[in-house]
């Protein structure tokens, strides 16, 4: 059974479907079910160099809907050699150039007099079908343009799909609310993991601290992510205020800093929140920005910290929640993270409203924990990753699926 996953960009900046894939392509190929990659990146760059599975890059997409026209030849001359196509992500135009493909395919083994043998596909929306990309207030503009784009193009898609993956049961659930029709074949539940973390070096500890050099020796709290307005970073960084004014000066040395990790510093939002970490010294002094880390510098950081947080106001699954998790670490997330319900099951975090009142609830309450309870959350983190999401599990699922 070969395996072609169809997504807009393999870059790391990307977001978590690009490590998505990364994480469950080694597992599927262990079980027996290669995959290749088609995406819309530049073929020479770096980050395809550690992949172990086949990539086609066909250069740059254009545009916020990513166009590129090597795209829709390329599908219809190579879908037949697969047996199960995966359209992962929705509103762009990957999604688009499939269907065409399809229908350009099955006119050509119809021309040449050839059986009508086509791939299953299936759509891995991403969390994109969530109700939150229509009801944000400042997504007004773009959820009118979503409705309209769904009636034309998306609900074509979804609908005419062999079934829809989902990461979680929430994302399910909540991919019921927004458009209409939406009346997909068949939803599968597959749930998704994470590769187990490298064991702990002192190259990790020296990579972070080249990264961020002002924590070494001192305590820290830990954000990763993109620094995007969905992920309410304005929020931990007002809430982290709120709580420094409340530290008496005598133990401002011992509280614990804020290190922000990630893509997205050079954007207007980016640079918002800069400016919202200098509104006082303190803040000045406390929080750090570090850019995306990768690699040992990534694993560092989650080795090092604390605690992680996430006070995202969408969050389809949440890689680096899981990866946290992973390294033994509890994690401080709202109730938007759509794993929410699985890490208060196994006691390994916190979780509060996406507010602001939400967020300072999530530092506090860490921070009234005594060392024997933060102890007990680090064990339930390892227990909660092994039993909820590990990447061997979730590739078990998606193979079941495929044979369904």
């Amino acid at each position: 059974m070969r395996v072609l996953q169809i997504v807009p960009s393999m870059h790391p900046n990307a977001g978590g479907i690009s490590q998505g894939i990364r994480n469950i392509i080694p597992e599927l190929e262990k079980l027996g079910v290669p995959n290749e990659v088609v995406c819309m990146d530049d073929p020479t760059e770096d980050f395809f160099n550690n992949d172990s599975f086949k990539t086609t890059a066909l250069g740059t997409a254009k545009g916020p809907w990513q166009y590129n026209a090597k795209l829709l030849p390329w599908l219809v001359g190579n879908i037949g050699r697969f047996d199960v196509i995966i359209v992962n992500a929705l509103w762009l135009y990957h999604g688009y150039a499939f269907i065409k493909a399809l229908k350009k395919y099955k006119a050509l083994q119809e021309s040449l007099g050839k059986p009508l043998q086509f791939p299953r596909f299936f759509i891995m929306p991403h969390g994109m079908l969530d109700p939150y990309f229509q009801n944000a207030p400042e997504r007004k503009l773009k959820a009118l343009r979503n409705r309209a784009y769904w009636k034309l193009i998306e609900s074509k898609l979804v609908n005419s799909a062999d079934g829809l993956l989902f990461t979680c049961k929430t994302e399910l659930l909540l991919a019921r609310e927004p458009f209409r029709p939406y009346h997909p074949k068949r939803e599968f539940n597959i749930g998704y993991g994470v590769q187990p973390p490298p064991p702990f070096t002192d190259k990790m500890h020296s990579a972070f601290l080249e990264k961020c050099p002002q924590v070494k020796h001192k305590p820290f709290i830990l954000f990763l992510s993109r620094v995007h307005e969905k992920k309410g970073v304005d929020l931990l960084i007002k809430a982290y205020g709120v709580l420094l004014e409340k530290t008496a000066a005598a133990s401002f040395g011992s509280f614990p800093k804020l290190v922000i990790a990630g893509p997205g510093m050079e954007t207007e939002y980016g640079n918002q929140t800069r400016q919202l970490a200098s509104t006082s010294l303190a803040l000045k002094a406390s929080v750090y920005f570090t850019g995306m880390l990768a690699g040992d510098a990534k694993w560092g950081a989650f080795y090092a910290t604390d605690v992680f947080v996430l006070p995202s106001h969408q969050e389809n699954f949440g890689i680096a929640v899981v990866e946290a998790l992973a390294c033994g670490k509890h994690v401080l997330i709202s109730n938007k993270v759509n794993i929410w319900p699985e890490i208060m099951e196994a006691n390994a975090g916190i979780v509060e409203d996406d507010t602001l009142a939400g967020t300072v609830k999530l530092l506090e309450a860490w921070l009234k924990l005594k060392v024997t309870d933060k102890d007990l959350l680090k064990r339930n983190a390892i227990k909660c990753y092994e039993d909820y999401f590990k990447i061997k599990s979730a590739a078990e699922k998606f193979v079941q699926m495929l044979a369904l």
